[in-house]
C-alpha cells in the first residue's frame, strides 16, 4: 500500500490516490493507494468530497473511481503503520506538519515538490507515472 499525504486530502493527494489506483490496476500491479490529510482543519474552503477540477480531470482520463467519492480523511498512526510507502506531496508544506503531528514518520516519507497551483495536477500525474514505472521494475 502507498499512502499519499497532503494538507486537506481534497485535491493533490486524492488525485494521486485515484490516478495511481486506476493506472496500477490496469497494469496489473499488486499495489493500491490510499490518501489522507495532515491538517483537515485548514481546508475550510473545501466543499464536498473532492475538488471538482480534480474530479473533472480524472473523469477525462478514465480514472474516476470509488476513492473520489468519499469525504477527506485525517491521517492516523494506523495509516502510517499499514503503509509500505508514504509520499507527501510537498516537502516544504508537509514536513512541518509531519514533525508536529507524526514526528516518528517524518524521515520515512518520500517527499515530492508539488505546488498547490495551476500545474499541480499535471505535476502529480508525472510523479505518479514515474512512481509506477519504478514499482514495475
Amino acid at each position: 500500500t502507498i499512502l499519499f499525504l497532503c494538507t486537506g486530502n481534497y485535491y493533490r493527494s486524492r488525485f494521486a490516490e485515484c490516478l495511481f489506483n486506476s493506472v496500477a490496476g490496469k497494469a496489473g500491479l499488486p499495489w493500491t493507494a490510499a490518501s489522507k490529510g495532515l491538517a483537515l482543519e485548514r481546508g475550510f474552503n473545501n466543499v464536498g468530497p473532492m475538488s471538482k477540477s480534480a474530479v473533472q480531470v480524472l473523469r477525462a482520463m478514465g480514472a474516476h473511481g470509488d476513492g473520489c467519492d468519499r469525504m477527506p480523511a485525517p491521517a492516523t498512526p494506523d495509516d502510517f503503520d499499514k503503509a509500505d510507502r508514504i509520499v507527501a506531496l510537498k516537502e516544504a508544506e508537509h514536513l512541518p506538519l509531519l514533525l508536529e503531528r507524526f514526528p516518528a514518520w517524518a524521515e520515512k516519507v518520500e517527499y515530492w515538490h508539488v505546488e498547490d497551483d495551476d500545474d499541480a495536477l499535471p505535476h502529480v500525474e508525472r510523479e505518479v507515472m514515474e512512481l509506477i514505472a519504478r514499482l514495475k521494475v
